[in-house]
Parts: C-alpha cells; sequence; structure tokens
C-alpha cells in the first residue's frame, strides 16, 4: 500500500492504486463535446481503483462568482459530488480563469480546494503541482493582471457587484485577452527556464505537476547536478487529455472526442 499525504494541511491519506491529473478543459455551454468528453472521462477512467482526482486550474471557461450557476454546472456539481462520496477525493487548484471559484461551488461539488502551489507526497516522491501560469514571466502584461487578481482587495471589489456587471467585465476581458495573445509571440505565453529552475528550487522537489500552457509534454531539468522531472497538462480544446500516475510509473494519456 503507497502513501501520500497533503503538507500544507499535515494530513496523511493513504492511497492503493493511480491518481489522475486534468488541466485546462475550459468547460462551457458552447463547448458540448467537450463536457461530453468530460463525463465520458469520468465515466471510464473514474473507477474504485482511483486514488485521488486533481484539476489543475482552467477547469471552467470563465468563472464569475459562485452565485452564477447554470445547468452544466450545476450537473459538473451533482457529478463530481456523488464521486466523492463514493470515497475518491477531488482536490482543485485554480487557473488564470476560475481563480474566483470559491467555498460555495467547492462544497456543492465536493471539491477540497488547494492553495495555489502545493505540494504532495505522490506515491513516495514529493511532487509540486500548480496551475503555471506564475511561471510564464516573459508575458508582463499578463503578470501585472495576476498580481492584482490574486490581492486580496481586486476579488472582494469584483464580487460586490451585480452579477450582470461581472458578466460584462468577463466577457470583454476575454476578448481583450484573445487579441493580445493573437499579437504575442508564442514563446512569451510560455514558461521560462529560469522561473522554472527557481520554482524546483524553491520548494525542493523532482517532480513538477501543471498546466496552462496547452503543450503537454515530459520535461527533464538539471536542478544542482539532478535531474527533475516537469509534466506538462494538455488542454481539452481538440481531445481529452490526462495524467495518469501509479506507484511506478506516469503516463500522459490523450483520447479523441466522440
Amino acid at each position: 500500500m503507497s502513501q501520500r499525504g497533503l503538507e500544507n494541511d499535515a494530513k496523511q491519506i493513504y492511497f492503493m492504486n493511480k491518481t489522475l491529473f486534468i488541466s485546462d478543459l475550459h468547460l462551457t455551454e458552447a463547448r458540448p463535446d467537450i463536457s461530453k468528453a468530460f463525463f465520458d472521462f469520468l465515466n471510464t477512467q473514474v473507477t474504485e481503483q482511483l486514488d485521488a482526482l486533481y484539476i489543475l486550474g482552467d477547469f471552467f471557461e470563465v468563472w464569475v462568482g459562485d452565485d452564477y450557476q447554470t445547468e452544466l454546472t450545476i450537473k459538473i456539481a451533482n457529478k463530481l459530488s456523488a464521486i466523492k462520496d463514493s470515497g475518491i477525493p477531488i482536490y482543485f487548484i485554480h487557473g488564470n480563469r476560475d481563480f474566483l471559484v470559491s467555498n460555495r461551488y467547492a462544497k456543492l461539488a465536493g471539491l477540497i480546494l488547494l492553495p495555489e502551489k502545493s505540494i504532495i507526497d505522490l506515491y513516495g516522491t514529493k511532487t509540486l503541482i500548480l496551475h503555471g501560469d506564475e511561471m510564464c514571466t516573459q508575458d508582463i502584461e499578463y503578470q501585472k493582471f495576476r498580481k492584482k487578481a490574486r490581492g486580496w482587495w481586486w476579488p472582494k471589489l469584483i464580487l460586490a457587484m451585480p452579477l450582470w456587471y461581472r458578466q460584462s467585465v468577463a466577457k470583454k476581458a476575454r476578448e481583450r485577452s484573445k487579441l493580445s495573445q493573437r499579437d504575442k509571440n508564442p514563446e512569451i505565453l510560455d514558461v521560462t527556464d529560469e522561473a522554472v529552475i527557481d520554482t524546483f528550487k524553491k520548494y525542493s522537489t523532482s517532480l513538477m505537476i501543471h498546466g496552462h500552457t496547452h503543450r503537454p509534454k515530459i520535461h527533464q531539468h538539471n536542478i544542482k547536478g539532478q535531474t527533475a522531472t516537469r509534466i506538462v497538462l494538455g488542454d481539452w480544446y481538440t481531445q481529452g487529455s490526462y495524467l495518469e500516475v501509479t506507484a511506478n510509473s506516469y503516463d500522459l494519456i490523450f483520447t479523441d472526442f466522440k
């Protein structure tokens, strides 16, 4: 039996089989194909052999507050809550699209909210999990917004606004983001080597798992003469994508939309 625990709250949980990681699904009513792929994933991969499911941000295309619910968000919450009730924990780290997900929806969906950078003991390997956007340090414009959006005052100010206003702000922000990304060199939108190495050193880990960049790949880095592994999760725009980890292996797996 393998042992795994969340260091940030000093809990230890015992697991036996496999753990799954997903990120960047960008769920929205406008993409029913992604929603269907997600529910297919839950129905086929989330079984009694699963130790835990981790969602590493940008689960939703946009989130303007827990007070805004749709048929889709409620359907997702009901499905995830049933999985939690079956004994499988579901952990959630915020992304740049859904950082306003809070306790109300987490309770409804049975999610365990984690800090944006969390250390877990993954089958004996100290592992850092995060969304990853903070490592895209060349995108100075975005980093300025991120610093503001993750501050204590901005979320409170936004959530105090009427729902219709928040929806309008989110729509305009998304339009500006699309225009901004279109004009930027793709490399600016990726993580930098310096930020990755600094993050490995800061948290003293040999394994890092993140999403955000939509560039799924397993990277090897040299950190002080030692090999460290960074696994980047894929997005779900054209296919399903998840990471499966066992005590002996990790695999990035892709599935076509049906």
